[in-house]
Formats: structure tokens, C-alpha cells, sequence
């Protein structure tokens, strides 16, 4: 018999004041300990404790301040403006967990590849294995304004760019055959010579010499993350993702997504069953659907019109108090969109409108509010059925757990929720075994396995 497919469960993570969901600071039941190495590790424990497959943080490199021109208003309101360095609180979480994967958000714009390859190679060995690297390409100018240039480059362009620095990285993750080290003592030999190799990168935007100084981790080399939803974006992920993010509004756009995500790996020359899909969501649940529906009503009402204004003007590099709120964006400043042009297709599908207005995007994107991933909202069961639904129904692969508050949303989701999964043997009742790959059901990565068969 073939074996059932359980989903991957991840959770979703900031480091910062709040989660994915801005309000979630204003929740009475919100820790406000989260300047300290304890929160994260709770958080960590929990995670490990209902089996998660890891804990990833998103992140980015400016406080949202396009708004208006000016942080201040993000700052009075707390949204987003603490954003702490994810690789460190990742160490942290590490030491709390043993079987946990520890994924970060490391950007392609800013960051060298050498720089990238040496911080999650040393990652990976620290935690035994279990390190994850999400590529982005960035969103915005402020972003750029803190890494002495004057603006973000073109979208396209950050992703032709990414493909090669995608080749240095996994390049300098080859650096050590698995048996390079000798320890040898008694004829003083370290490593063999010949088994260590320089990379000598020379291409259109990057030079690097390597070797890299890191030798290879117990699962080959860490797990790469992706999340590219545009067209440019979809191609990107499907080329190097091993474990791609996204948003599907719905179960129906989900299956259609999914169906046509995994075609596009295909013509990638990749195995798609290699490559695990996960959707964001939102889950709220009690002991009755009711007490349910009286949690998400109390969350629902914890966001304000200026967390969506300000998160969408840092998505999207546009300030949206530039604008009316029934004022239709113009064709040039569509095309001027640099960020995640995923949330201006959504809106522009949703809304049905070639122009929409501000008001549109903030209907549509649902940005800022816990509407803008789909909710599974009641019992145990409840939530269950639904996740089961999708996952069944070929939507997804697994799922990307956002917090509505924290640390509660992730307990009640593990002291609830998981239960019932593995009941149904959808859910791991136990990790497959000590590093990130083994638990993601991924072979340990080889040398030069990467590189696509011509």
C-alpha cells in the first residue's frame, strides 16, 4: 500500500513586536517579552512539542516608513517596527529544540552570496541539520536607502540577478566533500587538500573565490525557502524551491494554483513531489464553534486602518497617502510597483478592475487584518476538516501557521488541533528522524545536485 501523505506544518514567524498579524501586539493574552531570548524559545518548545516541521521567520530590512514619507505613524502604532536579526534569535531557538527546522528570510539585494552561504552553513552545523534559508529578493526603497543605494532595483531584474547568486551560494555549499576532515593526529593531517575546492565565480554581477571556510552539515547543505507568487517570481521558485510559500485565497484558486505550480517545477526538470507547496492560514479555535467565533471576533477588531495602509505601502513601494481612496491607480504607477507584485495581481484579479483604487487594494489584499489568509475558525474538529479538505484535495502540501496572538495561537493550535491531525494520521506523531531534510521526506542533499540535468 502506498503510504499516506501527511502535511507539512510550519509556523510562521517575526522577529519583532508582533506576528504576521499586526494586531496581534494589542491582544490582552500577547506577550510583551519579546526583546528576550525566553519568548522565542516558548514559541520554539511549542512548535517542536506538536511536531512541527519548522519554525521560519520572515523579515525585512527597513522599518515600514513609506507611508507618508515617515516612520512615526508605524512606530505610535507598532506596526512591524521592531525587526531584530532572525539568524540570531534562530541560535537561540536551537539550543531550546532538537528536531525543530529553523528557517530565516535572507535577502539577494543586499546581501553578498558568500555572506549568505557562511551564516546558514554555520546554521545548519550548529543545529545539527535543521537550517532552512528563505530567498528573497526584497521589497522596497527604504530597504535600498539602508544599503547606500538611492532605490530598489526593477522586479524582473532582482530575479535574473537571484539566479546567480543562487549559483554561488549552493557553488560555496559544495566548498567540502563529505569526507574532507581527517583529525588526523598522529600524521598531523586535518583535511585532505584535494577534497576542499574553490568555487571561482566570475559572472554578471558577482566574483567569489571561495572556498567557503564552513564544512558541510549532517543533512548536506540547508533547505532552500521560496515564496515568489508573480510570474518572474513562480519561475524563480520553481527552479530552486524546495519548500515554496504562498496565498491562495480560496480552495478553488488554490487547487488551480497548485496544479499549475507543480506543472511549471516539472518543466523546470525537477521532481515536483520534491518540492512541498504550503499556503498561509489563520486558525482560531475553542471547545465550541461559538467559543471559537468569539475569539476570532475579539481579534478581528484589534486591527486599524493604518496597519493595511502602511504594511501595503511597504509591500508595494508606493505611499498610500499619496492618493484618494477611490482614486484608480494610473498605468504608470501600476507599472512602477516594485515590490510583491503578487498583491497587486491578486487585487487586480479579485476586484476585477485593470485600475483599482486604494480602497481596492485594501479590500482586496485584506493586508493588515487577519482576513488576508483564508481562517479555519471553531472546534478541533472543525478546523481539522478544513485543513484535511485542502490537503486531500491537492490545494497544498502542508501549511504555513500564522499566530493571531502569541504565544496562545500556537498553543492552542498544538493542544487542539494537532491532536486531531494525527488521529486521522495526517500529522507526524513523531519526527522522522534528526535533521530537516529527513522530517521534510528529502534526501540528503549530494554534491552538485542542484544543477539541472542539460
Amino acid at each position: 500500500m502506498a503510504k499516506q501523505r501527511e502535511m507539512i506544518l510550519i509556523g510562521f514567524l517575526q522577529a519583532q513586536n508582533c506576528s504576521n498579524y499586526v494586531g496581534s501586539w494589542r491582544h490582552p493574552h500577547s506577550a510583551t517579552d519579546f526583546l528576550g531570548p525566553e519568548y522565542f524559545m516558548r514559541i520554539a518548545r511549542t512548535l517542536e512539542y506538536g511536531k512541527f516541521h519548522l519554525g521560519f521567520f520572515d523579515d525585512r530590512l527597513a522599518m515600514p516608513d513609506i507611508l507618508g514619507s515617515d516612520h512615526r505613524e508605524a512606530v505610535a502604532n507598532g506596526v512591524r517596527v521592531v525587526k531584530m536579526d532572525p539568524t540570531t534569535i534562530l541560535s537561540i531557538m536551537s539550543t531550546a529544540t532538537s528536531r525543530l527546522g529553523l528557517g530565516s528570510t535572507y535577502s539577494t539585494t543586499y546581501y553578498e552570496p558568500f555572506h549568505v552561504a557562511r551564516v546558514f552553513a554555520t546554521l545548519d552545523l550548529m543545529s545539527n541539520g535543521r537550517s532552512a534559508w528563505n530567498v528573497v529578493t526584497s521589497l522596497n526603497d527604504s530597504e535600498a536607502e539602508n544599503f547606500s543605494q538611492s532605490e530598489h532595483p526593477q522586479h524582473d531584474l532582482r530575479y535574473d540577478k537571484a539566479d546567480e547568486f543562487m549559483e554561488v551560494v549552493l557553488g560555496h555549499w559544495d566548498s567540502w566533500e563529505d569526507d574532507a576532515i581527517v583529525i588526523d593526529k598522529e600524521t598531523g593531517l586535518f583535511a585532505h587538500p584535494d577534497k576542499v575546492h574553490r568555487l571561482d565565480h566570475q559572472g554578471r554581477w558577482f566574483r567569489s573565490k571561495g572556498p567557503l571556510p564552513v564544512p558541510r552539515s549532517k543533512q548536506g547543505r540547508p533547505v532552500v525557502i521560496q515564496a515568489g507568487q508573480s510570474g518572474r517570481g513562480q519561475v524563480f521558485s520553481a527552479r530552486w524551491g524546495e519548500l515554496v510559500f504562498c496565498v491562495y485565497p480560496n480552495i478553488d484558486i488554490g487547487k488551480k494554483n497548485y496544479a499549475t505550480f507543480k506543472d511549471l517545477v516539472t518543466k523546470c526538470g525537477r521532481n515536483p513531489d520534491e518540492v512541498g507547496v504550503a499556503p498561509a492560514i489563520y486558525a482560531v479555535i475553542g471547545e465550541t464553534k461559538s467559543m471559537a467565533e468569539d475569539k476570532m471576533a475579539v481579534i478581528d477588531k484589534l486591527a486599524k486602518p493604518v496597519d493595511g495602509l502602511a504594511l501595503l505601502s511597504e509591500a508595494l513601494n508606493f505611499d498610500f497617502y499619496s492618493k484618494g481612496m477611490d482614486e484608480a491607480f494610473n498605468d504608470d504607477e501600476l507599472q512602477r510597483i516594485s515590490g510583491l507584485r503578487a498583491i497587486l495581481d491578486r487585487v487586480v484579479n479579485l476586484s476585477g478592475k485593470k485600475n483599482p483604487t486604494i480602497r481596492d487594494f485594501v479590500e482586496f489584499s485584506n493586508r493588515g487584518t487577519v482576513r488576508e489568509f483564508p481562517r479555519f475558525v471553531g472546534t478541533a474538529k472543525d478546523v481539522a476538516d478544513g485543513l484535511e479538505e485542502w490537503f486531500t484535495g491537492r490545494a497544498c502540501d502542508g501549511f504555513v501557521v500564522a499566530a493571531t496572538h502569541l504565544p496562545g495561537g500556537y498553543e492552542d493550535f498544538v493542544r487542539m488541533v494537532v491532536p486531531e491531525l494525527q488521529r486521522r494520521g495526517l500529522h507526524q506523531k513523531d519526527y522522522k528522524g534528526p535533521t530537516l531534510r529527513d522530517n521534510l521526506g528529502l534526501a540528503k542533499a549530494e554534491i552538485g545536485d542542484w544543477k539541472l540535468k542539460s
